[in-house]
């Protein structure tokens, strides 16, 4: 029997073939019928679904076998069969992807530059350079600095996507740059969505600045934009399908029920569950000194 997460799992891509038929599958709330006629000037101009940014942390707190499981994650996801049923429903049938590795706020890098992903072929070759890259690991998490710096992927992406995402995983929260919250507004601000796949995976103690209401800290924190989700990762092997899930949902621009973030909130906002500035103040109590 499937529980938790499985099961949701389960259900996203059982239902992906209702998608691809009806608009909409378990657990999914359905997009509206797109057509290029009536869509803004500037997104009647596209030329791709998805503008994406695959940036995953590598900080330190992500040990070895978690910075494997979270690369092999998008390497199968990227090749599945559900991504690519999902790639050629849109009105393009193409996407536009690439590949970010970050850690503190001045620590950021492409290891896979700007593609245009059309089917199989091309995502196999994506998948395959991910996978070639040597692996490295780096100090400090600035959330924050991964956000700048996938915006500002999107001026030399070469395409125009009908949507613009940015698709962060991690395992902690921002402790170094500038505030996440506000950086997340701003990114949001340009037209941007921001889905997360935090890492809840280790119990916090004394010695470690693990949070354990991560999943929580990116719902209120970090994600944000139109149609913007999360989906947690609470144990090892949820890696690929948790990833292959997301991966699905991002192209065919549907959220799951439970995760919907609006576009355009006229409502005050709601005032976080978890304070926003956590990681720094966390720093700031176990080094003693600021977290800058």
């Amino acid at each position: 029997m499937q529980t938790g997460f499985s099961a949701v799992a389960a259900a996203v891509l059982a239902g992906l073939a209702a998608l691809i038929v009806a608009g909409a599958g378990p657990g999914l709330v359905a997009a509206p019928a797109v057509r290029l006629a009536d869509l803004p000037k500037s997104q009647a101009d596209s030329t791709v679904d998805v503008e994406l940014v695959l940036a995953v942390d590598i900080s330190y707190s992500m040990d070895p076998e978690e910075q494997a499981l979270q690369r092999e994650g998008y390497v199968a996801a990227l090749t599945s069969p559900e991504f690519l049923a999902a790639l050629k429903q849109g009105m393009h049938g193409k996407i536009a992807v690439t590949y970010v590795e970050w850690a503190g706020s001045a620590d950021q890098r492409v290891l896979v530059p700007w593609r245009v992903v059309d089917g199989r072929g091309s995502a196999e070759a994506f998948a395959a350079s991910i996978a070639e890259a040597p692996y490295r690991r780096a100090y400090r998490t600035s959330i924050a600095g991964a956000l700048l710096f996938s915006a500002d992927l999107f001026k030399d992406s070469g395409q125009r996507g009908i949507r613009r995402v940015i698709d962060v995983s991690g395992d902690g929260a921002n402790n170094q740059g500038a505030q996440v919250d506000h950086v997340r507004d701003e990114v949001v601000a340009k037209g941007i969505t921001i889905n997360g796949l935090p890492l809840v995976l280790k119990r916090p103690n004394a010695a470690t600045m693990d949070l354990e209401a991560l999943d929580i800290y990116y719902e209120d924190c970090v994600i944000g934009g139109p149609s913007a989700f999360m989906i947690p990762i609470r144990d090892r092997t949820q890696f690929k399908e948790a990833t292959r899930t997301k991966l699905v949902l991002e192209i065919a621009g549907r959220t799951p029920q439970a995760r919907v973030i609006p576009a355009a909130d006229t409502e005050p906002k709601a005032a976080p569950r978890v304070s926003c500035t956590i990681g720094e103040r966390m720093w700031q109590q176990r080094w003693g000194r600021d977290f800058n």
